[in-house]
């Protein structure tokens, strides 16, 4: 299976300077995508595991990566 990878620089290529300086600025900030890597780590893993896992499972990382995802880019972009 081929997986995708989600890191925020490669999904928002255009602010990876601006990722870079709110990182080492704001500490929510920091916070969160931490958070939100840590999640598409565990997205990608449960992926490549030979076990399967439940789709609900799957979904729900999923959908809190996506929350993750959009509140970091609000950040992004005020």
């Amino acid at each position: 299976m081929n997986i995708e990878h989600h890191d925020l620089a490669h999904e928002f290529p255009e602010l990876k300077e601006r990722i870079h300086v709110l990182k080492t600025q704001d500490a929510h900030f920091h916070k969160q995508f931490e958070r939100y890597d840590t999640v598409t780590k565990d997205i990608e893993r449960l992926e490549k595991e030979e076990m399967p896992v439940s789709d609900p499972t799957l979904e729900e990382k999923k959908k809190e990566r996506l929350a993750l995802k959009d509140e970091l880019y609000k950040m992004l972009t005020n």
